[in-house]
């Protein structure tokens, strides 16, 4: 290509100009022979993200043109870096014929990489769901819509309000959030990473309910639960024609819509979901958290289906008792030994069968998909002993499919290659014609081998070759010396140095007969790889269903393994209001902990509603109140919990107000962070609620932060929820006092040769003392501070106000008190007092100095 083609004003840039007009705020991948350009801004911002070499060609306007290339066979690992970056990636390919263009070839856009909508293997986390999401409505009603487009799974809801919003979007922590473009700006949603705004007429609500009526191919949304949610269809609409437009082909592994009620799940706050460590630990990795310790699927679509279990706890009791008794019934006999390396040989079929849906399905996912149906028969056969109702339905789902099965077992080879591009995937004996024309271009080299010799003889030149190249075609090569006497049949073809080549006739109609039939064996292939994928998709709606079915299989079968080998056992759900949990033990910390871990019991019911826990820093509160958390999310996921044993009566909301932790990105301190928190909780806890509240009122003076969790704890006491309150407020324990549904616990420590050691035993009744300084000796805090420390701490206790809290008439609060931590020094009246010789005064000065005294005071 010369330079002159690239002025701004060439048919080329031109034919650019119209496409990337389309796309301004993408990234355009324009493909030019074997590369995929990227040209002016796209260019640079490519070059620094990318580390690729920026170029130029071309004028446009007295300027050179940035340009930047890729090769387009390697363009995958350049397209997983982008994406991952949150870039959104236009790829423009030739679509015309270069040998019968007039002018550029044609080219068109046949697909858009955005982070959310992407279903390559290499661009996606095989254990992490991948979601599109998009919003309506305002702050009195949201309609969601949620699309995971690398398994088909499409759902809506309608939320009130700002704050289950936003604790639903941590929940699902979409990759792209689509919003209106008429919403003013800065509103919370937009903190969000991959938000965008798209025209308000893409939420149209009508149109949005006709589309996806089309898509699902149904009269209306009845069906599926729908109706009425005018919010929430809007945004699906959206959703789909954003799906349309990035895939550019249709969708058909989207079959429906689920509705998702918040009623029916166990809600949790974004600050509750950090706080447990479900599955991103505080500082964002992945170890050490509840899923690291239950994760052991045997497929990825288990370990994500997993994780959207412990996101999403339920309050459906008869689903959640449904999985209890399938998890039995996989312990009974070691069933789920059966069918664990069973489950392993059957892989990703979901995002698979997604790919084969939007046919970007690679010859590799055919490959793994065969392995998969193969594996099934063995899997139905290890089935055949469960009795659980639910196993039976999921055996039910998981169906054999011997058809598929024996024709992708004709269609693929046993290792193909990664791509269709080149060939080489389809078996010899699928089909005919593809094979004839592959013997074609194979029997080439034994042709070539006979027409040398023939050459040879004929012409008596013993250095005369045969051979091929990809440029020029089929020759026969003379050393420059000889090439005088080539027979007068043999044209001159090209000219080397020290040699010359020539074709014959029967030479040119050879090659023009192997050559064209390579291109046709490829385009035969490619066509015959096409209706493969046409005939999977004629099948994907059974063959998703068993797909789900395997996953929740899988996640069963995980679920009964790790009950044996953790010692979890099945909790009992209850009528009467109650939470008792026998030996509790946190699932993370025993794994982690080198030594055993101290298992503790929980009692609450409705006479006791709240414990106010008190005990040592270091001491095990934290833990202890995280377990019990721990323990009754995992009840209401369907699994077994660690603890000996467990009954408890179904949560509405589970609360965590722990720790401290500044949003300094938002401008929030740690008190603020703390108090807004808290105010969520003391407005939402109902007496359904599981609240765990952890030293509130640290980040403030003494006797604020205590009067604060004094009022926090009696107005939580009064909702009558399920709360367990820690505090290094030792005035806390005269809470039961007032409110009789209060019990005080506490975690034991003993002093041993001056050092503390921590039992990590909760007895009930308020701790005797708090271990302070103890804990600043283990810190390793120098033993002069210590022993100064100790020094003020005893000049504070005599003088500070008293310890005893006064008994509260019937009906009357009591205003805590506590020495502050930089209480007064002595006032100086004590000071004269104690250097005053009493026997010296005479009743007259000893009279004028009680004055004087009363006075100053």
């Amino acid at each position: 290509m010369s330079h002159s083609d690239f002025s701004a004003h060439t048919p080329m840039m031109q034919q650019y100009w119209r496409l990337k007009t389309q796309h301004p705020d993408q990234m355009m991948f324009y493909r030019m022979g074997d590369f995929y350009e990227l040209f002016y801004e796209d260019a640079k911002k490519a070059a620094k993200l990318l580390d690729i070499t920026l170029t130029s060609r071309g004028q446009s306007a007295g300027q050179a043109i940035p340009m930047a290339g890729i090769p387009f066979h390697s363009a995958e690992g350049y397209l997983a870096r982008l994406v991952k970056l949150g870039e959104s990636v236009v790829i423009c390919e030739q679509v015309g014929d270069p040998a019968t263009s007039k002018g550029p070839v044609e080219r068109q856009v046949v697909r858009i990489l955005t982070p959310g909508t992407v279903s390559d293997e290499a661009l996606l986390d095989e254990r992490r769901d991948n979601l599109l999401a998009a919003l309506l409505g305002d702050d009195k009603l949201f309609g969601l819509a949620v699309l995971d487009i690398t398994s088909g799974r499409f759902s809506v809801l309608e939320i009130k309000g700002w704050e289950p919003l936003l604790a639903e979007l941590e929940r699902l922590n979409p990759t792209e959030l689509l919003i209106p473009d008429d919403w003013p700006q800065g509103l919370p949603a937009e903190k969000r990473r991959g938000v965008h705004r798209r025209a308000p007429w893409d939420f149209e609500c009508d149109s949005a309910f006709k589309s996806l009526c089309q898509q699902f191919a149904t009269q209306d949304l009845k069906g599926f639960g729908c109706e009425g949610l005018t919010l929430a269809i809007g945004a699906a609409g959206c959703l789909l024609a954003y799906a349309k437009e990035t895939q550019r082909t249709a969708l058909p592994h989207l079959r429906g819509l689920r509705h998702e009620r918040l009623d029916d799940t166990v809600i949790l706050d974004a600050a509750t979901r950090r706080n447990l460590e479900l599955d991103i630990n505080l500082s964002g990795g992945r170890d050490n958290t509840l899923q690291s310790v239950l994760d052991r699927c045997q497929t990825a679509m288990g370990s994500r289906l997993l994780s959207r279990w412990l996101n999403r706890p339920l309050r459906d009791r008869a689903v959640l008792e449904a999985r209890q008794d399938a998890i039995t019934c996989l312990l009974e006999n070691y069933r789920y030994e059966n069918l664990q390396p069973r489950l392993k040989e059957i892989g990703d079929v979901e995002r698979i069968l997604a790919r084969i849906g939007l046919r970007n399905a690679r010859p590799r996912d055919l490959a793994r998909l065969r392995d998969a149906l193969a594996a099934l028969p063995e899997l139905q056969l290890a089935m055949q002993d469960l009795v659980a109702p639910h196993l039976l339905q999921l055996a039910d789902n998981v169906r054999t499919y011997p058809e598929l099965a024996e024709l992708l077992q004709k269609a693929i080879i046993d290792n193909p290659p990664a791509v269709i591009r080149d060939g080489g995937v389809l078996k010899v004996g699928y089909d005919t014609e593809l094979d004839e024309l592959l013997s074609l271009s194979e029997n080439a080299g034994q042709y070539l081998m006979d027409l040398e010799a023939r050459e040879k003889a004929r012409t008596g030149l013993p250095n005369l070759k045969v051979g091929y190249n990809r440029v020029h075609g089929y020759f026969i090569e003379l050393p420059s010396k000889q090439a005088e006497q080539a027979p007068a049949d043999y044209i001159r073809r090209q000219t080397l140095k020290g040699a010359e080549r020539f074709i014959t006739p029967e030479l040119k109609a050879f090659e023009d007969k192997a050559l064209s039939a390579k291109s046709r064996a490829l385009a035969r292939e490619k066509v015959l790889y096409e209706e493969l994928l046409e005939h999977l998709i004629g099948q994907l709606a059974p063959l998703q269903e068993t797909a789900a079915a395997l996953a929740e299989l899988d996640v069963l079968s995980n679920l009964g393994e790790r009950a044996l080998t953790l010692d979890l056992n099945r909790p009992r759900f209850v009528d009467e209001p109650c939470m008792r949990i026998e030996q509790g033990r946190h699932p993370v910390v025993e794994q982690v902990l080198a030594t055993p871990f101290v298992a503790n019991d929980l009692n609450l019911d409705d006479s006791t509603r709240m414990l106010i826990i008190t005990g040592p820093n270091m001491g095990g509160k934290s833990t202890y109140m995280r377990q019990t958390a721990l323990i009754v999310l995992l009840a209401h996921v369907g699994s077994f919990v660690p603890a000996a044993q467990c009954e408890l009566s179904m949560v509405d909301r589970i609360f965590t107000r722990i720790g401290s932790s500044d949003d300094l990105a938002g401008g929030r301190s740690t008190f603020m962070v703390e108090m807004s928190e808290t105010a969520n909780i003391l407005h939402n806890a109902s007496e359904r609620s599981l609240v765990l509240m952890d030293e509130v009122g640290r980040g403030t003076s003494t006797f604020d932060g205590l009067s604060l969790a004094w009022a926090a704890a009696e107005h939580l006491a009064q909702l009558r929820a399920w709360t367990l309150f820690a505090t290094h407020y030792f005035e806390l324990t005269v809470l039961p006092e007032s409110e009789p549904v209060v019990a005080n616990v506490h975690l034991s420590a003993t002093e041993h040769k001056e050092r503390i050691v921590f039992l990590h035993h909760v007895l009930p009744g308020p701790a005797s003392q708090s271990y302070g300084l103890a804990v600043a000796q283990l810190a390793g805090v120098p033993n002069p501070v210590i022993d100064r420390a100790r020094e003020h701490l005893a000049r504070l206790e005599v003088t500070s106000l008293p310890h005893e809290t006064p008994r509260a008439q019937p009906g009357q609060s009591v205003a805590p008190l506590q020495s502050d931590m930089f209480a007064s020094l002595p006032h100086p009246v004590v000071d004269e007092l104690s250097r005053l010789d009493p026997d010296g005064l005479t009743p007259r000065q000893a009279l004028d100095l009680l004055y004087g005294w009363k006075k100053r005071i």
